[in-house]
């Protein structure tokens, strides 16, 4: 039974608030971070997958703390304990196909959470240069929930961007959390300039500078989805 009590909430007023870097504090975090680089562990891709499902998980567990909260009578065997319990669920929204384990870790943790999945990707023409093509959007209304939003690499930003421009159109949230592993200088520009970031948070594993001629974050990790799930056809 939910009580009267005291109520956790956070006012995003601060960049510092916004763009929060992981990988710039020591953690575990920075383990997982280090493997999903190495090209040599990346030959495993059950590994690979794993430490994107733990990257998940520890998003998670720090966005969590940014919920609002309250308290909650908690029957035990020998009496009542208050105990401090989210006072909603997250919708968890991903891009297909590369952000499933992601995904999945952030769904570990938030287990009652209700899910949508975008599938969006890069179409090529012969001269290198890509397109975004948004194919198919599953989702429930986002009005007036909380929105995490997860794709393990933001490059460009158009994936990302397009993904949430069509998630949006299924009502405004009262919050975003975009979550990526690896991100870009030129992607998180591209976020901002789209969207005011007193509307959203961005959490990042750790920021690259580059991005190479076919937009790949360099020095980054390679294609997440080709590593998690083998080679496709462009």
């Amino acid at each position: 039974m939910r009580v009267r009590g005291l109520l956790f909430s956070f006012i995003f007023v601060g960049k510092s608030d916004m763009l929060i870097e992981l990988g710039k504090e020591n953690s575990l975090f920075n383990r997982f971070l280090s493997e999903l680089r190495d090209e040599q562990l990346q030959k495993d891709p059950l590994r690979f997958r794993r430490n994107l499902e733990r990257a998940g998980e520890i998003f998670a567990y720090e966005i969590s703390k940014r919920l609002a909260y309250s308290k909650v009578e908690v029957s035990t065997p020998l009496g009542i304990a208050e105990m401090n319990l989210p006072d909603e669920q997250p919708v968890l929204a991903t891009i297909l196909r590369a952000g499933l384990p992601l995904h999945q870790g952030l769904l570990n943790y938030f287990d009652r959470a209700d899910n949508a999945f975008v599938s969006a990707y890069r179409k090529y023409n012969k001269k290198g240069s890509f397109r975004i093509m948004l194919d198919y959007i599953s989702s429930p209304s986002i009005d007036n929930r909380i929105l995490i939003l997860s794709d393990p690499m933001l490059a460009t930003g158009g994936s990302l961007l397009s993904a949430l421009d069509g998630l949006l159109a299924k009502g405004k949230p009262k919050h975003i959390h975009i979550v990526c592993v690896l991100a870009s200088e030129e992607g998180i520009k591209a976020l901002k300039k789209r969207y005011s970031l007193r509307k959203l948070s961005l959490w990042i594993g750790a920021i690259d500078d580059e991005l190479t001629a076919k937009a790949f974050i360099v020095p980054g990790l390679g294609d997440a989805g080709d590593l998690a799930f083998g080679k496709k056809e462009d």
